[in-house]
């Protein structure tokens, strides 16, 4: 049974046209890969499924929930959480203010320091600079605060929108090994990534988006050795 479905979404920016039917699923536990190019939809689709848009047509479920329905500011609660394109974080405050923002949804205060020393256990260098001003941090560590911040609300599914913008090579492969142990911890993963062969070789499954279409979809290892795949973004 699948975690969140996808149905037939359709949505405009004024008169144009961005999503054009788009239909997919993601199931309990999967990393999902949405590839494509720039400006394909990608950042609409999540921003849709999260409240941000709203949708001209088409469903949205997830965990039997209609998202269409409810307000974005209500969807984190349901276990959804959103890094977003361009890291998006608390600049003037703090690593720590950043982490504790992340949890605003939950009431237990000891189950938020758990998740807490959770985080800072996956991400060493937040703890060492938790109370360094997020503004000042590298753009790897601002990443894995972004990261580390949707982890705090203790999310059934993370959604990550383009993780590896703009990060040296050796951040890229540390951050993708974080995204593969987030989900080798239970968390389900929808991965937004212009890194087409990293986003692959740690999903499960993989759509290709093409100007606000779905042209291609199957098995990461599959995608990884189809010939059209491989020319357009990988890059062979």
């Amino acid at each position: 049974m699948a975690m969140l479905t996808i149905n037939n979404l359709e949505v405009y920016y004024g008169i144009i046209q961005a999503i054009k039917g788009v239909s997919f699923e993601v199931n309990e536990g999967e990393v999902i890969a949405l590839i494509g190019a720039n400006g394909a939809g990608k950042t609409t689709i999540l921003h849709t499924i999260t409240g941000l848009i709203s949708p001209k047509a088409g469903s949205i479920e997830f965990e039997g929930h209609d998202l269409t329905k409810i307000p974005a500011h209500n969807i984190v609660s349901l276990g959804m959480a959103h890094v977003p394109e361009g890291r998006r974080i608390f600049q003037e405050l703090s690593v720590f203010e950043n982490l504790k923002l992340g949890a605003y949804t939950r009431k237990d205060k000891n189950e938020i320091s758990e998740t807490l020393e959770k985080v800072y256990q996956r991400f060493p260098r937040l703890k060492e600079r938790k109370n360094q001003i997020a503004g000042t941090l590298s753009g790897g560590e601002q990443q894995m605060l972004a990261m580390g911040r949707a982890l705090m609300s203790h999310p059934k599914i993370i959604l990550m929108d383009e993780p590896s913008m703009g990060l040296s090579p050796l951040f890229v492969s540390e951050i993708f090994d974080i995204i593969k142990e987030i989900s080798d911890n239970g968390t389900t993963v929808l991965l937004v990534e212009q890194n087409a062969k990293k986003a692959l070789s740690i999903a499960n499954r993989a759509y290709v988006l093409e100007t606000g279409k779905i042209v291609l979809e199957g098995d990461a290892d599959e995608m990884m050795n189809n010939d059209s795949v491989k020319k357009a973004y990988l890059g062979e």
